[in-house]
């Protein structure tokens, strides 16, 4: 969320030196479907160049929240929506054996799982996941990473899963 990166630059910049896939959430966290274009464009653009200015990368990548996106945003903007086809709901239950339960059930090969990084519930079931995860022969990899693997992205598309 790009008003969360104002006295947060060194996070972003570690997470850019890491090899993480930095995306766009909007400036204000907002239903983009609900604002006008050029409001949708402006929260894009404001999140776009504080990521700039803090990690000196433009990232191709929005992950819409809510997963609402306006048709053609992407054209005028040049942005690739991504989404996800694994809710964990962390956001609703905050607890960590049942997100743990709901990922490890529902995740196939390809998929994209939703994870938020503010609840520390999210945090303890990410320890245990990964692990879990890897055990069963997933690779976690980030989205472009995927998208490479599987034929990449354009714009124009919203992606959800690569399956």
């Amino acid at each position: 969320i790009g008003k969360n990166i104002e006295g947060n630059e060194e996070i972003v910049q570690r997470m850019q030196k890491e090899g993480h896939l930095i995306g766009n959430h909007t400036y204000h966290h907002v239903n983009l479907k609900e604002l006008s274009q050029k409001e949708a464009e402006q929260e894009i653009q404001k999140t776009g160049n504080k990521i700039y200015e803090s990690a000196g990368i433009c990232t191709a990548f929005v992950r819409p929240p809510f997963g609402e996106w306006r048709k053609n945003l992407d054209l005028d903007m040049t942005m690739i929506p991504v989404s996800w086809n694994v809710d964990s709901l962390d956001w609703t239950t905050e607890n960590t054996e049942k997100i743990i339960k709901r990922v490890v059930k529902d995740v196939e090969e390809d998929d994209i799982i939703l994870m938020h990084d503010i609840y520390d519930a999210t945090a303890d079931a990410a320890v245990v996941l990964i692990p879990e995860l890897t055990a069963r022969g997933y690779q976690l990899v980030t989205v472009s990473e995927l998208a490479a693997a599987r034929g990449g992205m354009s714009a124009g598309h919203k992606y959800s899963q690569f399956r």
